[in-house]
């Protein structure tokens, strides 16, 4: 067995000294704790992100396409309807869903309350997960009810708030042209996604309303909304399908159409690292604090030691391995109360946020593997690496002098 080792294991394991007992307790509760709320840290703000993008971008789809013109209004300009440019893009293997769409500003009136709000509205073809995850009451539109259909709209939570509307509840919606109209509609279902400029403005109804209500011809839409495998490869795709768009068409990304979201997420990464290096600051002064201790504490041992022919890196091995066994000790229970209480908020949503300021109603998690080693290998080599310093005080230590210590 290595000297250092045997040494190490007999001071970490079967020594009777209680000077620095309390010293070591401290620092690895030091360590449980800084890697406990590195493993939380990283675990919330990792899953914080993904949630805003899957919610932004599963209302509004990763692609965008509409009309080539200076149309800045929450009304679409039609066109007609891209039949090669959707038969191309279905054959990118990252594409998933292509579903034609149109928006039209409208004033629902209910209850004595009126709310202005944007109609946004699909086809049998639209792709209802996301709504469906996030439908609080009811259900979504029954496109098979091919003349129902028309009269089915989705409101969100805010809206059937203020409006003072539920599910099965009637209600009208006015739109502002020439000449005015109005058309009734049923309440079939309400939805919360937690983004307020999305639950503040939209409702979702039926295509053929909308196209009917601008008198567009049936193969006329508003727009594309296209929905892709990875967002990372967003801006990729886009350029792949840019190429193959039709002249009098434009696309734009969920990246560009949510701006504000987007530039804000990235800043979450800057309290990640903040959080990290506080973190590491404390498990490393704490260590040097212990390793001092027992350094000092075994000045007598050291001058045997050295007695006996042992030179200063074989004496620093043996502090630098009993550290070692403190890390590791910190880093195993540090992991358990971390990965813990990650799995137990991941199951239960047992901790809550304010969702108009955070997005959503509770702390969502999401574990990244390679996250939880890279922190733990960085965590047992940077304190390692520091302790070494610290360690050198043995040099300093002369044989006559540590056993008169003694």
């Amino acid at each position: 067995m290595n000297f250092a080792s045997f040494i190490a294991g007999r001071i970490s394991f079967k020594s009777k000294r209680t000077f620095s007992k309390l010293i070591v307790r401290i620092a690895i509760i030091a360590i449980t704790l800084g890697v406990s709320a590195m493993i939380l840290s990283l675990a919330i703000i990792r899953g914080f992100k993904n949630e805003i993008k899957e919610k932004v971008r599963g209302f509004d789809g990763d692609i965008k396409v509409v009309k080539y013109d200076l149309n800045a209004s929450y009304e679409n300009s039609p066109f007609t309807a891209a039949d090669t440019f959707v038969t191309e893009a279905r054959k990118n293997a990252e594409v998933l869903h292509i579903m034609p769409f149109a928006t039209k500003p409208g004033i629902i009136k209910a209850n004595n309350e009126i709310e202005g709000v944007i109609l946004k509205g699909v086809d049998a073809t639209y792709n209802w997960d996301f709504i469906k995850k996030n439908l609080v009451a009811g259900r979504v539109i029954d496109f098979a009810d091919t003349t129902g259909s028309k009269r089915q709209i989705v409101i969100s939570q805010i809206i059937a708030n203020r409006l003072k509307l539920k599910v099965g509840d009637n209600m009208v919606m006015y739109y502002v042209q020439e000449p005015l109209r109005r058309r009734p509609f049923k309440v079939t279902g309400i939805f919360d996604t937690s983004i307020e400029e999305i639950d503040k403005a939209y409702v979702i109804g039926d295509l053929a309303l909308i196209k009917r209500l601008n008198d567009w011809a049936p193969n006329e839409v508003g727009g594309y909304e296209i929905k892709i495998n990875n967002l990372e490869n967003v801006n990729d795709i886009a350029a792949q399908l840019n190429n193959i768009l039709p002249v009098r068409l434009k696309l734009t990304t969920v990246y560009e159409n949510y701006p504000l979201i987007f530039d804000w997420l990235p800043l979450l990464d800057v309290n990640a690292r903040v959080m990290l290096v506080l973190m590491l600051a404390v498990a490393v002064i704490n260590m040097i604090s212990a390793l001092l201790i027992m350094i000092l504490e075994r000045t007598a041992m050291i001058g045997i030691l050295k007695a006996m022919g042992a030179n200063n890196w074989s004496i620093q091995k043996i502090f630098l391995y009993n550290a070692a066994y403190l890390i590791g000790l910190g880093l195993l229970f540090g992991n358990l109360v971390g990965l813990g209480i990650s799995w137990i908020q991941y199951n239960t949503h047992f901790l809550k946020l304010d969702a108009e300021a955070y997005y959503m109603t509770f702390v969502p998690i999401e574990l990244n593997w390679m996250d939880i080693i890279l922190l733990n290998l960085g965590t047992m080599l940077l304190c390692l690496l520091v302790l070494t310093i610290p360690s050198m005080l043995v040099a300093k230590i002369l044989p006559v002098k540590a056993i008169r210590f003694k």
